[in-house]
């Protein structure tokens, strides 16, 4: 795929005025922030409850999601809806979305390959995020795997040192300026392919489910 080292970003596509999130998901649909929308089939926009009181994060799209325009419908989208059930987190309070909103990934054959976004498509894709902030108040944020941890807390960030703990959100953020939200909190764990990928994927599992406990445990409080 080709690549581009600095994207003019998705500034100039995000509508300034927007006051539901339909209309940014309508704009976001010619989005040619980065280089990625040549390739992808379409960008893949956040859903889920307008006044949602818990909003997960992911790092972008994969070939299922590419393919029906919406996010965390593949294998990993329907582990994740297993996992906040377990967790007993309702889903009707739940918006999901990711840090890139189009599918970055590598032919091979007839297969497409997922490739992880470059800082590069996380910066141009950032705008999307922000306008999606603007029109939720969360009480908590997850962020699901390193990409989108790194996107929003900063490049030092590791979910292995951690995870699973509530953090203040906006002020945790790497740029707090962008998120005009009441003070709330955060909260990282793996994303639901790592447990696809992991070699004991009940172990993966239950790992998961507990650091949603405790977010579970956040939005009960």
């Amino acid at each position: 795929m080709p690549s581009t080292d600095s994207p003019p970003g998705a500034d100039k596509w995000v509508p300034p005025d927007a006051r539901e999130l339909d209309q940014l998901k309508a704009a976001a649909a010619d989005c040619q922030g980065c280089e990625l929308y040549q390739d992808a089939t379409q960008t893949v926009f956040g859903r889920g409850a307008a006044h949602a009181r818990v909003v997960f994060v992911g790092e972008q799209p994969g070939d299922v999601e590419d393919r029906q325009g919406l996010p965390f419908v593949g294998p990993a989208g329907h582990l994740l809806r297993q996992a906040v059930d377990d967790a007993g987190i309702d889903p009707a309070t739940v918006y999901i979305t990711n840090a890139v909103k189009h599918f970055r990934f590598e032919l091979r054959g007839k297969r497409r390959i997922h490739q992880t976004p470059g800082p590069a498509h996380i910066a141009a894709c950032r705008p999307w995020l922000v306008a999606e902030f603007s029109l939720l108040a969360p009480e908590l944020v997850v962020l699901l795997g390193a990409t989108a941890a790194k996107a929003l807390l900063g490049p030092s960030f590791r979910v292995t040192r951690s995870r699973g703990q509530l953090m203040p959100w906006p002020a945790a953020a790497q740029h707090p300026e962008d998120f005009p939200v009441a003070q709330i909190q955060a909260l990282a764990t793996i994303h639901p392919s790592a447990v696809l990928r992991a070699d004991d994927r009940d172990e993966a599992y239950r790992g998961l489910v507990d650091d949603l406990k405790v977010a579970a445990g956040a939005l009960a409080a």
